[in-house]
């Protein structure tokens, strides 16, 4: 009688639907400790605060104060842009704000944890959803300032608006994949980080933030490129009840968005525990 064989093979656990099945079941199951985490961070950051979350508005809302005085006192020309120009760049810059928090949270949210990740085995994953938790708590405030300074210039409500918090989501969504991407560089070498400031800083001015899209020109080829643009503009078109001409690319790029968005998860499991391991 012929016996069977068997054949037994390390399984390959970094395959990438392994990797991708383990980083959401991950996902699912650390839930409750990314709770607990957003709630430890939030309470924190404004426990020793006398203004507490108005610190995160103050920042946008002093650049956008900036712009519109140097429009009313005519230092510089904005071309017509179809609303207020104070409803404007007070929008742009809050919703700014928001994509710029959403990138640099997997990199905050990792790096204030480094210490307890070289103590305690738990999923890496938590610090992820723990920081779109605070993105979501942040996110709401601003925007119920946005849809308040709507009303107070006279606008008045959209139905329009009922479907801004969706926008945002795919907004939060493509910031977070892009910190995601960005985070073990970050957490490898410091100076990443301030790179990453000055060219925010930069790639605000080629970005409809202040001013609109020109009609012609280098500049209007290269935000109309700008992935940045659809997102931004059809947040304030939605806010303003203005027909959102960049809808159809911000389909493209939310469509973009989500296989890119598994795949920087996938390479955050790998590479957080190697740089944890590293840096002890």
């Amino acid at each position: 009688m012929e016996l069977e064989t068997k054949i037994y093979q390390k399984e390959n656990n970094l395959s990438p639907g392994n990797l991708l099945k383990q980083s959401l079941g991950d996902i699912y199951r650390s839930r409750f400790l990314a709770r607990q985490l957003a709630e430890r961070d939030i309470k924190a950051q404004y426990r020793q605060s006398y203004l507490g979350i108005i610190w995160a508005f103050i920042t946008p809302l002093a650049t956008a104060a900036v712009w519109v005085f140097l429009n009313m006192s005519g230092t510089i020309q904005v071309t017509d842009t179809g609303i207020p120009y104070p409803v404007y760049a007070f929008t742009g810059t809050l919703l700014w704000s928001i994509m710029r928090e959403a990138i640099n949270s997997p990199a905050t949210s990792t790096s204030s944890a480094r210490g307890i990740l070289s103590k305690i085995n738990f999923p890496k994953e938590a610090l992820i959803i723990s920081g779109i938790y605070k993105l979501l708590f942040n996110s709401s405030i601003k925007i119920l300032l946005l849809v308040a300074l709507v009303f107070l210039f006279g606008i008045g409500f959209h139905w329009s608006l009922l479907l801004l918090p969706f926008v945002i989501l795919g907004a939060l969504l493509f910031g977070t994949t892009i910190g995601l991407f960005l985070t073990p560089i970050s957490m490898l070498y410091k100076d990443v980080g301030k790179v990453v400031g000055m060219g925010f800083s930069f790639l605000m001015y080629i970005t409809p933030v202040v001013y609109p899209v020109p009609g012609e020109g280098i500049m209007r080829t290269v935000m109309e490129i700008n992935p940045f643009t659809p997102i931004i503009l059809t947040s304030r078109d939605l806010i303003t009840g203005a027909s959102p001409d960049y809808l159809a690319y911000y389909f493209v790029v939310l469509a973009a968005t989500v296989p890119l968005f598994l795949l920087a998860l996938m390479a955050y499991r790998i590479s957080i525990p190697i740089i944890v391991e590293r840096s002890n």
